[in-house]
């Protein structure tokens, strides 16, 4: 009974003593995570899905000046398309920011098949000729204050059997990755008032292939997302205020439009 006492009185101390440390270092938590609540989910021109998504974004600061990081982001509709199937999806990624400059390297997965004769569901697959995964190289960097238009460049390195990125030869034997590639230049039309406006253009290409992931298949290069998004911060109460969103979206290559409200809970 003694020693029971004893590992109680140590136990309650140490976790006294995390609860100081957290308490005196809360700027210093490298662990952190948000989530968000969309009517549709659009990602480089392309529809994702159209039925209301909600995102979450785990983080973990390799270094105190968070420069480093790495992550879990994942994704889920709350409804089926009409075509039957339902999006999830989850990423890994590992990235660098500093001041006006990106780069990350992101494991993509979603599960939703377009090419079920291709693409294998399960999230362990990393075959070239059947993987789901894509691995997408993601680069931005946003030029001085004069000027400061943000120029993104993404490249996919590898995968998306069930996207069509992968190319197959006549057996069924892997061929080729096309390398679809998304470049995105936006500029802040409005900013530092009540509410901030971007606007934005895009254009795909393949470095591998004369077709592309975001495209209509028919050009070799094609403008596949014009928009502009407006941001604004609602205050909820004294302690609460909910960043909230609007983007309307054109792909001329694909011929469609949508409209996006966003909201970011916490």
């Amino acid at each position: 009974m003694k020693i029971l006492k004893i590992a109680c009185l140590i136990i309650l101390g140490t976790g006294k003593l995390f609860s100081q440390e957290n308490e005196g270092t809360p700027k210093s938590n490298r662990l952190d995570f948000t989530a968000n609540i969309q009517n549709n989910h659009l990602w480089r021109g392309l529809i994702i899905t159209d039925k209301p998504v909600v995102m979450g974004n785990l983080s973990y600061a390799l270094d105190s000046e968070k420069k480093w990081k790495v992550g879990v982001w994942g994704a889920s509709a709350l409804a089926d398309d009409k075509d039957g199937t339902h999006y999830k999806e989850i990423n890994y990624y590992i990235q660098y920011a500093h001041n006006r400059f990106y780069i990350g390297l992101w494991d993509l997965y979603n599960s939703r098949n377009i090419n079920t004769a291709v693409a294998a569901d399960d999230i362990f697959s990393y075959s070239q000729r059947r993987t789901a995964h894509i691995i997408d190289l993601r680069t931005n960097y946003t030029f001085g204050p004069s000027f400061p238009i943000n120029i993104e460049a993404d490249i996919m390195l590898y995968g998306g059997a069930n996207a069509g990125e992968v190319v197959l030869e006549n057996d069924g034997s892997y061929k080729k990755n096309k390398y679809s590639t998304y470049i995105q230049a936006s500029y802040p039309v409005i900013a530092g008032e009540k509410v901030n406006l971007d606007a934005f253009v895009g254009a795909g290409f393949a470095l591998n292939d004369r077709y592309f992931l975001y495209g209509n298949g028919k050009n070799s290069f094609d403008i596949v997302n014009v928009g502009v998004k407006a941001g604004k911060t609602v205050k909820i109460t004294e302690h609460y205020s909910l960043p909230v969103s609007m983007m309307a979206m054109w792909n001329p290559s694909n011929k469609y439009a949508r409209i996006q409200l966003a909201a970011t809970v916490f």
